[in-house]
This record gives structure tokens, sequence and C-alpha cells, in this order.
């Protein structure tokens, strides 16, 4: 465990996963979040960093500051956590519409010459730029879950033939063409914290440049909030026809990625939704 020099009043703070979780007092007083571990790869808090920066540039939704970036270690303003309101709901698809409409220099990391991979907790998935999102969608996620699920055994030959013919097919499948847009990139549920003003802020981000679509898909599989988010986002950037019949197939890398760190029921529904996309 590696905290900032001269912090204090340390405590255990719920919100680790692989990393350890801690709120602390920072040697200049500031009240802090911070998350370590051991062996954390080199540049992922600065990866973090920079991705909870990019997601605020368009000033539409909140996250938390970024106070102190070291190799093992990451401090965050500390934010004391409430419940997302009606305004607040909202709020959240008010402003990742606006977030969305700011777009990304590419498809995949909009730092080309420092492309970092995506974690998904302990996972590390390949961000670098495509000339497409077809292209990023098959190479940077599908192929590589589906070589890691094969190499696990849990993939089925019916389940992996499915994969093969989703990757072939996804250019017919992913809908109308549409420019890069800024991606939170792991915006499940648990990812969306309320202040106790009940106002939305986006934290743990894996940003890339990607289709819109990913992140409301996302963000309905696992507990979604209140259906006003979606009505909200709708009136500011409304998706393209036939959006309902594309959620599955962006919900698919994410159950994956589920199979592949959790086993159970997610493998069987990976399977099945591959198989749905396949033709």
């Amino acid at each position: 465990m590696s905290l900032p020099p001269g912090a204090r009043e340390i405590r255990r703070s719920g919100g680790g996963d692989i990393n350890e979780a801690w709120h602390l007092t920072l040697a200049d007083g500031r009240d802090a979040f911070v998350k370590t571990r051991t062996g954390a790869r080199a540049g992922e808090y600065a990866t973090e960093a920079f991705g909870l920066r990019w997601l605020s540039e368009p000033g539409a939704l909140r996250v938390p500051s970024v106070l102190e970036v070291g190799e093992d270690y990451l401090a965050l303003e500390w934010i004391e956590s409430g419940r997302l309101d009606a305004a607040g709901a909202e709020e959240l698809g008010q402003g990742l519409a606006a977030i969305h409409m700011a777009g990304s220099p590419c498809f995949g990391d909009p730092r080309p010459r420092l492309a970092e991979p995506t974690r998904f907790g302990s996972l590390a998935l390949p961000n670098e730029a495509a000339p497409d999102w077809p292209c990023f969608f098959v190479e940077r996620r599908l192929r590589p879950l589906a070589r890691i699920a094969v190499e696990q055994g849990w993939l089925t030959a019916a389940g992996a033939s499915a994969l093969q013919r989703v990757c072939e097919r996804a250019s017919g499948l992913a809908g109308p063409v549409e420019p890069p847009a800024r991606l939170h990139g792991d915006l499940w549920s648990g990812n969306v914290m309320a202040d106790v003003h009940g106002r939305p802020l986006l934290i743990d981000p894996a940003v890339y440049g990607g289709h819109r679509e990913v992140d409301l898909a996302m963000l309905r599989l696992f507990g979604a909030p209140s259906e006003r988010v979606f009505d909200a986002y709708h009136e500011v950037f409304p998706l393209a026809s036939g959006w309902q019949e594309r959620v599955e197939l962006w919900q698919l890398p994410p159950m994956l990625v589920h199979g592949v760190l959790f086993g159970g029921g997610y493998r069987e529904a990976a399977q099945r939704m591959a198989v749905r996309y396949a033709g």
C-alpha cells in the first residue's frame, strides 16, 4: 500500500474493487479519497486521472477533482455520497448527451501516442485507435474477449462460432455511421455517484472514443437508474433509429468481461447475446 506523503487521519473507505480505498486528509489539509494497490501498472492512475479530466472538459457533468497522482496511488476530492433525485436523473441524461457530443479525435484512446489498455477490474483490453467503430468494436473488444474466453475453456464451440459471425457482421449491425463520441467507457450504475444534494457525478472512467449507444446500453445493464435519465438524453441528443435492437449488441462485451472475471450466469448470457446477433 502507498499513500500520499504527509497523509493523516487515515480511514478505510468503501469503493475498492481491485484497489484499496481510503478516506484521509492530505498534507495540505484537503479531504481526499485515495485508491492504491501493490503492483499497479505503470501509468494506470495517471490514465484514470486523464479520463476524469477529459470527461469534465465539456463542463456538463461533475467528476471528483484530481488532487494528487502517484505511480501507485490516486487522490481525489472527497465527496459525501447521497441519492440521485429526479432533478439529478435529468441532469445526468442531459449532461451525458453533452459529453458525447463533445466527441473524440478517434475511435479508441484519444491520446494516440500514449494509448493505454482499458482496464475492467483485473482485465486489460487494447485501446489503440481504429479506423472506424465496427473495427474498434471487433478488434479491441470482441476478438480479444473471445480469445480469453476460449483459453479459459468456458466458451462453447457454438458460442465461439456465434461470436465469429457477430464479428463478420459488425458493420451491418452497428447502425448508421456516427462520429466518435466521448465515452465514459464503463458506465454501469455503480459508476454514477450522487452527492448529498442528489446531483450526479461520474467516477471510475475507462474512457475512449466510441459509439455513444455503448454508454447508454451499459447504464441499462446492471440496475439502470430512472428512465428519466434516458428521456432527458433523448431530448438533447436523440439516438438513431433502431437503437433498441442494438442494446444487447453493445452489452455483449461487458457481459463477456463478467463471464471472464466472475463466471456463472454471465457466461450463459454472453453466449445467448452472441447467438442473437450471429444471424
